[in-house]
């Protein structure tokens, strides 16, 4: 490497004397240099004159390289410096609908306040995904619901994000009655998809008491649910969270259950065998304060 600046400041100069100046060297170690070079390469590349030195054609190809080389390390240097200054980069979350409303939302307004230029790119998706990306590498940090049983995520500090179990303004009969388990499972049960975990914990909690719950429409998401249940399809079990403005307006009641729904808990998961970006080391410093 050290040959090749040599190289490069001998042949923008076109003098040896003016290269080890700017160089900070002396004469004859640029010459001895530039000598070691063309021995390792077996080819001539200055013609000697009498007042400095001349590329030969070989010197003038192989200058091409050198100078494109060196253009480009000195841009990955300022890249690199411009990461380290968040005047670049990006931040690559995934979590799903509920903890980006609950939780994340704060934290990155002030974070996009404080690092405008980092580029945010949010994913909205299921846990069992967001697992999977961030051990593919396409995401930087993941909101995952828990349990996550997988060896290459480690999963940091818990939050509880409390559930109810919500119906429409045209069931108020329904908000009056302290519902057991048995009467929720005999109204019409607004749930998510199969297979997803949001879903597997609704089913879960009515299996803890004996009960096989069965949904009469399977949703893609929160929002949907809210909709649907808002509209008098039937009983959503949400984030309280999640509805709070919508119950706080009255076009959702907050049903009373004789047993409560357990809080869901959430962490934030990241692959075990990678360094996290600065972005996103910056953005989990800010969750920390």
């Amino acid at each position: 490497m050290e040959w090749y600046r040599i190289f490069l400041q001998a042949a923008e100069t076109s003098n040896l004397t003016k290269a080890a100046q700017n160089l900070h060297m002396t004469q004859p170690s640029v010459s001895y240099a530039i000598k070691q070079l063309e021995e390792a390469l077996g080819i001539g590349l200055f013609d000697r004159l009498s007042k400095g030195v001349r590329l030969t054609s070989e010197g003038q190809a192989l200058y091409r390289y050198v100078r494109q080389a060196f253009a480009e390390l000195d841009a990955a240097e300022r890249h690199m410096k411009q990461l380290k200054q968040f005047e670049e980069g990006r931040l690559r979350i995934g979590a799903n609908g509920a903890i980006v409303k609950d939780f994340l939302l704060p934290s990155l307004d002030a974070f996009h306040a404080r690092y405008p230029a980092v580029r945010i790119q949010l994913s909205q998706e299921r846990t069992g995904r967001i697992v999977e990306r961030l051990k593919e590498g396409s995401l930087d940090l993941g909101f995952v619901h828990l349990p996550v049983e997988d060896e290459e995520i480690q999963v940091g500090v818990s939050h509880a994000s409390p559930y109810c179990a919500v119906a429409g303004s045209v069931h108020a009969d329904w908000a009056e009655e302290t519902l057991s388990m048995e009467r929720l499972a005999e109204l019409p049960l607004l749930m998510l998809s199969p297979g997803s975990s949001s879903r597997l914990f609704i089913e879960r909690w009515f299996q803890s008491h004996g009960i096989q719950a069965e949904a009469d429409f399977e949703l893609s998401s929160l929002e949907m649910l809210a909709e649907f249940a808002e509209r008098g399809y039937g009983v959503a079990f949400v984030p309280k969270a999640f509805i709070a403005s919508r119950v706080a307006s009255g076009s959702l009641l907050a049903l009373n259950t004789q047993v409560p729904l357990p809080a869901r808990h959430f962490g934030m998961g990241l692959r075990k065998d990678s360094a996290p970006s600065l972005a996103a080391k910056a953005f989990m410093d800010m969750l920390d304060d």
